[in-house]
């Protein structure tokens, strides 16, 4: 289970593989200076209820996995997530859908250079 870090402040876990998909639509709205809000329901353990951040350049985010293995990247979890942050509402994580398996289907993706 990683954690995606807000600001130093806000957090919230979030299964790796999907942190790593969350992770690469940020990153590509980001580096085309699109400010957007990202959403995602809290855990009942942490009183539960909805918590939106609003993301742009210079924000401070850290993407922390539990996980030293980077996973496979579903293209099409990666469409379906960039639709949602570029609707009125912003990102929020959707269910992963099935590979279409064409030639942008499932590869490896390199996220973090080695260490």
């Amino acid at each position: 289970m990683g954690k995606f870090i807000y600001e130093g402040g806000v957090k919230t876990e979030i299964e790796d593989r999907a942190l790593t998909h969350l992770q690469l639509v940020i990153t590509a709205k980001l580096r085309r200076g699109e400010p957007f809000p990202f959403s995602w329901r809290e855990d009942p353990s942490v009183g539960g209820g909805r918590t939106t951040v609003w993301i742009q350049p210079g924000s401070s985010l850290v993407f922390k996995y539990f996980g030293s293995r980077q996973p496979s990247v579903n293209r099409a979890w990666i469409e379906a997530l960039a639709f949602t942050a570029n609707a009125p509402a912003g990102l929020y994580l959707v269910p992963e859908p099935q590979d279409s398996g064409d030639a942008l289907g499932t590869s490896e993706v390199p996220i973090n250079p080695p260490l």
